[in-house]
């Protein structure tokens, strides 16, 4: 019943911009915290950054001063805005969101099914 779709993915050169979005659709009452996972060919999934309902944001170190993680809650909506995009930042990019369909029922943690962002010259 809920659905999150990513999209903004793509191929970008060293040292350029991407901004990823995530929108949420389908039955939702709330949505709790919202994140950014990635994950390359042959490496452990992280999570790349994250964000409360109510806009504190947490990030890996690796992507510190780089990557802005937000959301834009009318829209049901996270985004990450990534600079200075480097190689090692090739991956999956996931994400994922806690979400209540109605009033007084449990939450389920839902994930997109991804999109590619590669860094390469």
């Amino acid at each position: 019943q809920v659905q999150l779709v990513e999209s903004g993915g793509g191929l970008v050169q060293p040292g350029g911009s991407l901004r990823l979005s995530c929108a949420a659709s389908g039955s939702i009452f709330s949505i709790n915290a919202m994140g950014w996972y990635r994950q390359a060919p042959g490496k452990q999934r992280e999570l790349v950054a994250a964000i409360t309902s109510g806009g504190a944001t947490s990030y890996v170190d690796s992507v510190k001063g780089r990557f802005t993680i937000s959301r834009d809650n009318a829209k049901n909506t996270v985004y990450l805005q990534m600079n200075s995009l480097k190689p090692e930042d090739t991956a999956v990019y996931r994400c994922n969101a806690d979400v209540a369909a109605y009033r007084g029922w449990s939450t389920n943690r839902y994930w997109g099914q991804g999109t590619q962002v590669t860094v390469s010259s």
